[in-house]
């Protein structure tokens, strides 16, 4: 398992050893989990399928719900395939390589996932606070590279982390108290000095999600100064009406996200299961949450959503009753 690199200790796999304290509860645990991971798939696959079957959905907001849609089922993906692993078959190993590929995607992909939903903060603005110009602003060309720089930026900031880990001693222990390789999990079984590593970290967290919570802050405070502005009370809920998915959104993915990151870096009394814990919400609600929030609150959605299911069912209905199958 261990194999001697130079002067270092190398680790060629970790041992994931999933929620601490709760091992002979992970049966259980798996089943929620697995619930939640159906739901994400089946609702973002629906989402991105009704966006693109109606027309009428081709506008900004609903392609930057598409782009996080796109990034949630990458995300969910890459990391509960091995948690139900772990949970159903006791399967705790993972490749080092295996490991730093997984702790990519998981931080590049949040990555972009927060930038997606800044980008639909500012749709929002520069529809509330700059109607006529919306559609001049937010042109197909615009989104598309909004999109390609939202993806670069997740994908070239964090691209360092792997290297700042693959080259360090881990001559701790290789297992690791958590459900999926994580940074800061990884980086605790160091045992050289790490200051630098720790700070780089911090600094891309803060110029991804910390600048992008404070934007989105921003864009908001722009928007109420606007719809208080507006002359009548019925023109300023029906504007405020247009932003309640989007905030919805906005707490479901940051006060997770926060709270994990705090708790990880500050919380050091905290019992490591509710680490564990809260550090799987975030992963697992958002990407299940987002095309729920988006189906309940957006008319369009509810109707293609119905659409869709008719149109499947009558299309089912024409198999069913076709000479061939009534014959069989």
């Amino acid at each position: 398992m261990l194999d001697h690199n130079r002067s270092n200790l190398q680790l060629t796999t970790f041992l994931l050893l999933g929620i601490p304290g709760l091992e002979d509860a992970h049966l259980w645990i798996s089943i929620p989990f697995c619930l939640v991971y159906l739901l994400s798939l089946m609702g973002n696959v629906a989402l991105l399928l009704i966006i693109k079957t109606d027309r009428k959905l081709h506008e900004p907001m609903y392609l930057f719900l598409c782009m996080l849609s796109v990034a949630d089922l990458m995300l969910t993906s890459s990391t509960l395939p091995k948690i139900l692993s772990l949970f159903w078959f006791n399967d705790r190993e993972i490749y080092f390589e295996a490991c730093l590929t997984q702790m990519y995607f998981i931080h590049s992909l949040s990555t972009m996932e927060s930038g997606f939903i800044l980008a639909m903060a500012f749709d929002r603005f520069v529809a509330i606070c700059h109607p006529l110009r919306h559609s001049t602003i937010l042109t197909p060309e615009v989104i598309v590279g909004l999109g390609l720089l939202i993806v670069f930026r997740g994908a070239v900031l964090l691209s360092p982390h792997p290297f700042l880990l693959r080259w360090l001693s881990y001559c701790k222990t290789n297992v690791i108290s958590h459900t999926y390789c994580e940074f800061m999990a990884l980086i605790k079984l160091v045992c050289s000095e790490t200051r630098i590593r720790r700070a780089y970290s911090l600094i891309v967290a803060f110029l991804t999600g910390g600048l992008d919570f404070i934007l989105i802050i921003y864009s908001y405070v722009l928007i109420l100064l606007t719809v208080f502005n507006l002359p009548s009370k019925a023109a300023r809920l029906k504007t405020l009406s247009t932003c309640v998915s989007h905030v919805w959104v906005i707490l479901v993915f940051y006060t997770p996200a926060f709270f994990s990151f705090l708790t990880h870096r500050f919380g050091h009394h905290i019992a490591p299961p509710v680490h564990i814990f809260i550090a799987n919400i975030y992963l697992l609600i958002p990407p299940m949450m987002n095309p729920i929030i988006y189906g309940v609150k957006t008319k369009r959605i509810r109707e293609g959503f119905l659409k869709f299911l008719t149109i499947k069912c009558v299309q089912l209905c024409k198999v069913c009753e076709s000479p061939d199958n009534q014959q069989r």
